[in-house]
């Protein structure tokens, strides 16, 4: 994901180290995916033997933006040639997506497939809805601080729910961006976009639910729409967006109504028309904030995301291990593969957040990501903390810090000594949220008790250097487990209600790695496992949520300069909610769908998964490059009246099922269905694959690491040397 308005250029030429001491005889790395590397390396020989044919047959179309490796900051400038379409061309656009559950619009669900860039659904919508209101047209070109500001006015109608469409065209050359939106100085919403292809280009179109924030939509507001982009003569593709808000009244039972108040904490730079996120570790996200007097419920949600050397946190090794490959590879990204993103108030936390490792339609290789995009890139999930046990504190009157930090792992390679630490690298865009519930007018919340109990986490950690014959380290092996408990609670007195408020976290996370090959080839396995528990008098929430990733990567030059990438990627997210949460689950879409179930759903189930492999190939000259990709994707939706538990299944109904399969840009099967009744599926299996060939831009010689470059040569067993033949991983 790129975040900067230019990318800084290095120099090619890279001074050579004393290579006179490699030898040939490579010790054996220690682990299982050799053989399965042999298997996948044969096969990208073939598929380069091909493309090779192809590239001296003159049949290349450079069709999308550069892949961005671990510092998009760092990506070089290589010189393109033009790119021309023939006239003849008749291909369509390419429309890409996030599969999601359904949103309930005016008359019923509407799930992400039905939707049309011509309204709210296919269909559905009337044609002289009078509570449609056009938000934004704006045509995002050089756009680094430039936002597009615009004021929005409530539509002359009823409405009690709100959801917008939000719909992109693109094509050329362009690299991934990320885009906030506000409400003054608020964030409300927070999406990355797609890489798009020459033309014809690609569309999206995503519908999301903005119910929560009917606080903002009832009265006039200044709407702040961010998308960073660069153009010039390499990065052509400018983002072409309309967004439009749709207004209607639904009879269905969510739970609490949504909150009466809500205060930003960010930089506040909505007044000069500027996105108002925090960067960090720059930045001090830090406000100061009077509460008023009479809140009877209080939730801060966090909006956090990793950038630039962050964005792929999830691949960090520890810092103790950061230089185990500077004689070859150069230095890796440290402070560990763990991230937290914290809360505090008044300087104690208060609660925290374990990221969900968003990877953009850029991450990893492009080919995986076209045209299904990866989990949460169209809609990037915020968490949310109950503050309401520090309410008696918070409504005394007097002003409150509430602070927002992101923390890694530092360790010295003493098992013993590793500790949280916020000296993370650049960048964590960040912002957050009050949600408040108030009484009448003169109440005064109080009440009594400890809050903001909670211990340090545990911290585990384990890691091996592995050398060749030569004493050049060939593999490192690590393996890191977390583990974290919070807990609040106190009696709080406000309005007609008095009672025990309680918020609790239980966490756990698990890393196994290996760096092998010099560094050339990365391998994590890892998961996050989490449960957050509030209870009231009258409200209560219950969240439970695993994040599993395995991410198997290999890089490899030939001495003629030729880059490939493959990869392999595995990820999944399972989500089950429970109760008054302060954002829409989808369960509101299904309220009024007939069903078998005995009682209402009080439990949202999401669980779904992704499976994909892609191979990218570069020439050595920069001006060829090609991209080839296939991904599935299965994704269940349901509810049930059971309390929220991970891995339990039965008795939960189906509410919506999606299950996809796309080959090179072209989705080869779909299936999808709603309420348990098929709603489509289709197959085009047979489809030849050079078909579907998807065709990228180039990208630089960046691999891990803030320093290192594919520029070092090996022999032909994978041992760094003398220059002889192509670099093999044995």
């Amino acid at each position: 994901m790129d975040t900067t308005s230019t990318k800084a250029t290095h120099d090619s030429v890279i001074q050579h180290r004393d290579v006179s001491s490699w030898r040939k005889e490579p010790t054996g790395i220690a682990n299982e995916i050799r053989p399965r590397l042999k298997l996948i390396l044969a096969l990208l020989g073939l598929l380069s033997f091909i493309w090779l044919a192809r590239i001296e047959s003159g049949c290349w179309l450079l069709a999308s933006p550069s892949l961005k490796q671990v510092i998009r900051s760092e990506l070089e400038q290589l010189q393109v040639s033009p790119t021309t379409i023939s006239s003849t061309d008749s291909r369509a656009v390419l429309e890409c997506f996030q599969v999601a559950q359904p949103v309930l619009g005016p008359n019923g669900p509407i799930s992400q497939s039905m939707v049309s860039n011509e309204g709210v659904t296919t269909g559905q919508a009337s044609p002289d809805d009078p509570c449609s209101v056009l938000l934004m047209d704006h045509v995002f070109g050089f756009s680094y601080g430039k936002p597009f500001v615009g004021n929005y006015t409530p539509p002359d109608c009823l409405f009690n729910r709100v959801i917008m469409n939000f719909t992109v065209v693109s094509e050329g050359r362009q690299f991934d961006r990320i885009a906030l939106m506000y409400f003054g100085d608020t964030e409300v919403w927070r999406t990355s976009t797609a890489e798009p292809t020459q033309p014809p280009g690609i569309r999206w179109t995503f519908l999301k639910d903005m119910t929560e924030y009917l606080y903002f939509w009832k009265s006039p507001q200044k709407l702040i729409f961010d998308l960073g982009n660069l153009i010039d003569d390499k990065y052509t593709g400018s983002f072409n967006a309309t967004l439009t808000a749709t207004f209607f009244v639904a009879d269905v039972e969510t739970g609490e109504a949504p909150a009466d108040l809500i205060i930003p904490i960010s930089t506040r730079k909505g007044v000069n028309n500027g996105p108002s996120l925090f960067t960090l570790p720059a930045d001090n996200a830090t406000n100061t904030i009077t509460l008023p007097r009479n809140v009877n419920r209080a939730v801060f949600s966090v909006s956090a995301n990793g950038q630039a050397s962050e964005e792929f946190w999830w691949s960090n090794v520890l810092q103790s291990d950061v230089p185990t490959f500077s004689d070859t590879t150069g230095p890796l990204l440290g402070l560990s593969p763990f991230r937290e993103v914290q809360v505090l108030i008044d300087g104690r936390i208060a609660g925290v957040q374990w990221p969900f490792p968003v990877i953009f339609t850029g991450g990893v290789v492009p080919s995986l990501h076209r045209p299904v995009v990866g989990l949460q890139a169209f809609d990037l999930r915020e968490h949310e903390i109950d503050i309401t046990p520090w309410l008696h504190i918070l409504c005394d009157g007097a002003e409150h810090t509430f602070q927002i930090k992101v923390a890694g792992l530092s360790d010295t390679g003493d098992n013993e000594s590793t500790v949280l630490t916020d000296a993370v690298n650049d960048s964590w865009y960040v912002t957050g949220k009050i949600f408040l519930w108030l009484d009448e007018e003169g109440s005064v919340t109080t009440g009594n008790g400890a809050t903001g109990e909670y211990v340090e986490p545990t911290v585990s950690i384990s890691h091996h250097v592995t050398q060749n014959a030569t004493g050049f380290n060939e593999t490192l092996d690590f393996s890191i487990v977390v583990e974290r408990t919070l807990a609040a609670k106190s009696t709080i007195s406000s309005g007609n209600q008095t009672g025990e408020r309680t918020w609790s976290q239980v966490l756990s996370y698990s890393n196994q790695a290996v760096v092998s090959n010099f560094g050339l080839n990365t391998v994590n396995n890892f998961t996050i496992t989490g449960m957050d528990s509030s209870t009231g008098p009258v409200t209560s929430y219950k969240a439970t949520y695993n994040y599993p990733l395995y991410c198997n990567q290999t890089y490899f030059r030939s001495p003629q300069g030729n880059l490939t990438i493959s990869a392999h990627l595995v990820q999944g997210l399972e989500l089950q909610i429970e109760g008054s949460s302060i954002f829409p689950t989808g369960l509101e879409a299904f309220e009024n769908v007939s069903t078998t179930r005995d009682s209402p759903y009080t439990t949202s189930h999401l669980k779904t998964h992704r499976n994909g492999t892609a191979f990218f190939f570069q020439t050595g000259d920069g001006k060829k490059s090609s991209g080839y990709g296939t991904t599935n994707q299965i994704f269940h939706f349901g509810g049930s009246a059971r309390s929220a538990s991970l891995g339990a299944e039965g008795h939960v109904d189906e509410l919506y099922f999606r299950n996809v399969t796309a080959v090179n840009g072209t989705v080869l099967s779909d299936s999808e269905r709603m309420g348990g009744t098929e709603t489509y599926g289709f197959s085009q299996a047979n489809k030849p694959m050079e078909e579907s060939f998807t065709l990228f831009a180039h990208i630089p010689d960046k691999v891990r690491g803030s320093n290192s470059f594919l520029a070092k040569e090996t022999n032909g067993n994978g041992v760094y040397g003398p220059p002889s033949e192509q670099m093999q991983i044995p």
